[in-house]
C-alpha cells in the first residue's frame, strides 16, 4: 500500500502546467512540452566548447567519460580474470561457472557503447548550415538524411529548457533537457543532464550564436 501511494505522489509530481501563451509565438504553442526524451542524468554528462565564430559543439564531460569507462574496465576485469581462471584451475567446468563470463561480457558491451555515446560529438555549423549528432559531417555524406539526428540551422526557432523527476527503486533527482524547437513545431534533444546551472550558460552560448530565443520553463 505504502508503495503504491508512493508512486502516485511521484507521478503527481512529475506533471508540471505549462502555459506557452507566456511566450506570444504560435510556433510555442504549437510545441510539445512534455519531455522530449526521457530519463537522464543527475550529473553533468555534455559541456559545450566553442571553435571560433562559425562552430559549437558538445563534448562528453569528464565525469561522463570515467562512468562508462567503470563500467567497460569493469567488464574487462572480470572477463580477465574468469580467463585466468579457467586456464590455470583443475576444477572440471560446469554450467554455473560461466556466469562470471556473461556478467564481464554485458558490462564491456554497456560501457563500449556508453563511452561511443558520450564521446559521439554534437555540432553547430555555421559554415556547413547544419546541427547534426554523429561523427560524420553532411560534408561526409551522400545522403544527408543518412545522419539520423540533424537540422538545417535556420530552421531553429527556438531552445526549449524543460525538467523532468526521474526516479528509480534506488534514487530520485530531476534531469533537464535543452531540445532545438523547429519551425515546424517538431524538437530535436540535444543534451540531458542534471546541472541546470551549466544547461542555462549552454543554452544562452547557444542562443547568442543561433540567433533564436530560449523558452525556458524550469
Amino acid at each position: 500500500m505504502f508503495e503504491k501511494i508512493k508512486q502516485a505522489l511521484l507521478r503527481r509530481r512529475e506533471k508540471v502546467i505549462i502555459d506557452p501563451s507566456r511566450f506570444a509565438d504560435p510556433v510555442a504553442d504549437r510545441t510539445e512540452w512534455g519531455p522530449a526524451k526521457r530519463g537522464g542524468s543527475n550529473f553533468r554528462t555534455h559541456k559545450l566548447i566553442n571553435y571560433g565564430n562559425q562552430r559549437y559543439e558538445f563534448k562528453g564531460s569528464v565525469a561522463a567519460i570515467i562512468f562508462s569507462l567503470v563500467f567497460a574496465m569493469a567488464g574487462l576485469g572480470v572477463l580477465i580474470g574468469f580467463s585466468v581462471f579457467m586456464s590455470t584451475s583443475k576444477t572440471e567446468f560446469e554450467v554455473p561457472m560461466i556466469i562470471p563470463f556473461i556478467f564481464g561480457t554485458i558490462f564491456t558491451i554497456v560501457g563500449y557503447f556508453m563511452y561511443r555515446h558520450m564521446t559521439a560529438p554534437i555540432v553547430f555549423d555555421k559554415n556547413q548550415g547544419y546541427f547534426w549528432k554523429g561523427r560524420k559531417s553532411p560534408r561526409e555524406v551522400f545522403n544527408i538524411d543518412s545522419i539520423k539526428v540533424h537540422s538545417e540551422l535556420d530552421q531553429i526557432h527556438a531552445i526549449q529548457i524543460l525538467s523532468e523527476y526521474c526516479h528509480t527503486d534506488k534514487s530520485h533527482y530531476y534531469s533537464y533537457e535543452l531540445n532545438l524547437v523547429l519551425k515546424d513545431s517538431s524538437r530535436i534533444n540535444v543534451v540531458d543532464h542534471g546541472n541546470l546551472a551549466k544547461l542555462r550558460e549552454d543554452a544562452n552560448l547557444l542562443a547568442e550564436f543561433l540567433e533564436v530565443p530560449i523558452w525556458d520553463v524550469v
